[in-house]
């Protein structure tokens, strides 16, 4: 038969033992202030910029096609849209842990929301946790924005740029290396671009190339045919152990190129530091990882010189604006990982629209110009090699009524998680 904790006391006849158990403290009632570190201080006064509560009564998940979409809605009827990436991997930590946690709860309140969701959750730490948290935050900012009839860049700190210049990346290592540089000759004239980003190694591969001497190849050949004006990346995706690493960033170095990204396997720290140390170019990464202790000890410990939280999987605006502020205090740029295009793209737009210790160029995949897309304004095209960050309410993106209606309904979550109060979740 299970037993409860008062049949427990009962079998030991000691109130004072029931009174010595430990419970949980409340802010009001703890004897001390909340401890927070320094990467969880607040950072902006969400109810200072929009006067009244927004208390959020649902979150659907939408599908069209085979693009998602999280829209959030607020109890006086206002509502916040955006599209998501990978959603559909994750739906039941969506559906089930992450959405409810903010139902009830006042949007303005979304810097201690996305701490408490994790606090819920944390033993599923992860992409698997951080993309599903990222989409109600970002869905909950667009609310925020149009509330308070303002873009989101102005609601995480004022808007300090209105074009974000790019770097194109977006290859894929099954090319051969006169491909991905003819790949690269053709975006640059298209969009007049700057910068460009190759792949180089095997991905993850142990040293092994994608095949014998393509890396050598491709760098040697993209200097070449893209001139001394251009300024070159390059992204091993974790190919090597340092000391191959260092052999390789020695070749990037001899030609010029800007930075090394993830010249070892992300978890591999040390190996990465070892890179770092032995070579000037920077050494960039961070875009598996959703830890911001994590990105602390790798920016104290000058693993990486450019930080790279993708703001997806690192769990939304606030936790890539938390690592700026880590990396900027030390002197350090961030240049957050980006996969995406046009209306899923917006997040990185709006993030470097105000941030001060951004790189010189952002990262935005090419793809050869299509048919216009017709179900949503404004336009992306790269023109001189920027982007200009949308200008409207909240994220900044309109969608076609019509288009949604044709979208189906995945997912309504209307009820918040159990045993999770429904106050104002402040600090």
């Amino acid at each position: 038969m299970k037993s409860t904790r008062r049949d427990w006391l009962k079998l030991t006849g000691s109130a004072a033992l029931a009174a010595s158990l430990p419970r949980l403290l409340s802010a009001a009632d703890a004897d001390e202030p909340r401890f927070l570190r320094d990467y969880e201080q607040p950072m902006f006064d969400l109810p200072g910029q929009v006067k009244d509560p927004v208390r959020i009564a649902s979150i659907e998940l939408l599908k069209r096609g085979s693009s998602y979409f999280v829209r959030t809605r607020s109890t006086s009827g206002a509502t916040g849209l955006v599209m998501t990436k990978q959603i559909e991997d994750f739906l039941p930590i969506f559906q089930n842990l992450v959405a409810p946690h903010f139902i009830g709860r006042d949007a303005r309140d979304l810097e201690s929301l996305v701490d408490s969701v994790y606090r819920a959750n944390y033993k599923l730490a992860g992409l698997a946790l951080w993309c599903p948290v990222a989409y109600c935050e970002q869905s909950a900012f667009d609310l925020l924005g149009r509330v308070a009839r303002k873009p989101v860049g102005a609601l995480l700190g004022g808007v300090i740029k209105s074009e974000i210049p790019v770097y194109l990346s977006g290859s894929a290592r099954e090319l051969s290396a006169e491909d991905e540089v003819a790949i690269y000759v053709r975006g640059l004239a298209a969009t007049k671009a700057r910068a460009v980003k190759f792949k180089i190694g095997g991905r993850m591969s142990q040293n092994l190339d994608a095949y014998p001497g393509r890396t050598d190849k491709l760098v040697r050949l993209a200097r070449e045919q893209l001139g001394a004006q251009t300024i070159l990346y390059a992204d091993a995706n974790g190919s090597y152990n340092a000391k191959k690493g260092i052999e390789v960033g020695k070749l990037l170095e001899s030609l010029d190129f800007k930075f090394f990204e993830e010249p070892c396997p992300f978890e591999e720290l040390e190996e990465t530091r070892q890179v770092a140390a032995a070579l000037k170019i920077p050494i960039a990464g961070g875009e598996q990882d959703g830890s911001l202790p994590r990105f602390q000890s790798m920016l104290q410990q000058r693993v990486v010189a450019i930080v790279q939280p993708d703001i997806n999987y690192n769990g939304g605006l606030i936790r890539a604006k938390r690592v700026a502020r880590l990396a900027e205090k030390l002197g350090r740029t961030i240049v957050p990982h980006n996969t995406q295009t046009g209306a899923a793209s917006v997040n990185i737009l709006q993030f470097a629209s105000s941030t001060r210790n951004t790189g010189p160029f952002m990262e935005y995949p090419w793809r050869a110009p299509q048919q216009p897309v017709s179900w949503f304004t404004p336009d992306f095209t790269i023109v001189n090699g920027a982007l200009r960050v949308p200008a409207g309410l909240g994220m900044g993106i309109e969608i076609d009524p019509d288009y949604l209606k044709g979208a189906t309904v995945v997912a309504t979550i209307d009820k918040p998680a159990r045993g999770s109060a429904t106050g104002s979740g402040s600090r």
